[in-house]
């Protein structure tokens, strides 16, 4: 059985809006020795997948600043501290795409990368979504709003087009989704 590793001491190296640093020294339980780990804590982050009244799934294009291109993806962004992940990405799918949904519940959630990051990824299913206003972005975002349908979407998906792998972890928790699947199913 694997055991959990006792914590020694956690010093934080650095601060940024989004993530710190942290150096955290733990004990191996298997041989006694003790060794560093660089970790990401940073706050949850939400994904919406978004259906319209008509079945069309609400995309975002934007540039992405890791691989200096756009993107093609689903709405999302951070939880806010304290926030619900299903009203957290009710908000989201509002600022990023003038959108509100009739009806919304929580798929299931991921952690990005165990390995390092301390937040977790939340996948919400909004219904019955409407263009409601504007956008209301953020200074950091320049999006553009689509409306596609699902089996395009796969095809981006299969073209590699979209490969945010998140925004595909999203798109698992809804294939196994016993109302969703036959949707999301890969056809």
């Amino acid at each position: 059985m694997v055991r959990p590793w006792p914590e020694l001491r956690r010093e934080t190296l650095t601060e940024f809006k989004i993530f710190h640093v942290e150096k955290v020294r733990s004990r191996n339980p298997r041989t006694g020795g003790e060794l560093d780990f660089f970790v990401l804590d940073t706050w949850d982050w939400v994904n919406v997948i978004a259906l319209t009244e008509a079945g069309r799934l609400v995309c975002i294009r934007q540039f992405r600043h890791g691989p200096r291109t756009d993107t093609l993806e689903i709405p999302g962004g951070a939880v806010d501290p304290g926030e619900d992940p299903l009203a957290a990405g009710l908000r989201e799918l509002r600022e990023e795409t003038g959108y509100a949904a009739e009806g919304g519940r929580l798929l299931g959630a991921v952690n990005p990368n165990p390995a390092f990051h301390t937040n977790r990824c939340s996948t919400v299913l909004a219904t019955g979504c409407r263009r409601v206003g504007e956008l209301e972005l953020d200074p950091g975002e320049d999006i553009e709003v689509c409306e596609l349908e699902v089996p395009a979407f796969r095809d981006a998906i299969r073209r590699g087009e979209v490969d945010h792998a998140l925004v595909l972890a999203a798109f698992l928790l809804a294939g196994l989704d016993p109302e969703l699947g036959p949707l999301f199913a890969a056809g």
